[in-house]
């Protein structure tokens, strides 16, 4: 059930997923919570530091893991602006959190409840409560408008490579003698 302290750590979860976005990365923004304190939080470095593990929430894992000194995070909370992919939700059962908090749904690869339902898989020997759409609107827009700008640049790319690939093309025509 969302509540105004999931709005609350959301909207820092939001600040990290904007930290992502300036290095162009895709904006995924991560906080783990206990009790009533950030312990950890993260966004989505795969492309910088070149390492496809490097999702938000696998980054902030690690960083409370660390922190508390105990891969168990029993007593964790986890707030990520998008619903986990496959990966990301096996490091939190691995981790035995308490409950993961997320923002905008994703039909393609979200593995909560859209593209398939992992957590409600009877073979877990930990159940993760969780709770979807927390400021889902302004998840979804941040991430809406990241793929929009980037489709503009790619084309905008695309259209001056094709300018200078005809620039190099001889003015000239070549007739061989018969």
């Amino acid at each position: 059930m969302k509540n105004d302290r999931d709005e609350y750590w959301m909207q820092r979860a939001l600040a990290n997923a904007a930290r992502a976005e300036c290095l162009g990365e895709v904006p995924v923004g991560a906080v783990v919570v206990v009790g009533d304190e950030c312990i950890a939080e993260s966004y989505n470095t795969p492309i910088r530091s070149q390492e496809p593990t490097a999702h938000a929430e696998i980054q902030a894992l690690k960083l409370a893991a660390s922190r508390l000194g105990n891969y168990r995070l029993d007593q964790a909370e986890l707030y990520v602006t998008l619903e986990p992919c496959m990966m990301c939700t096996g490091a939190m059962i691995h981790a035995r959190i308490q409950r993961l908090v997320f923002g905008a749904y994703d039909p393609k690869t979200g593995i909560i409840c859209s593209a398939a339902q992992l957590l409600n898989a009877p073979y877990h020997n930990h159940q993760v409560d969780y709770c979807g759409g927390v400021l889902e609107k302004a998840c979804a827009q941040q991430l809406k408008h990241f793929f929009k700008r980037r489709r503009l640049e790619n084309h905008a790319n695309r259209h001056h490579q094709q300018q200078q690939i005809q620039i190099a093309k001889p003015k000239f025509k070549f007739k061989p003698k018969t």
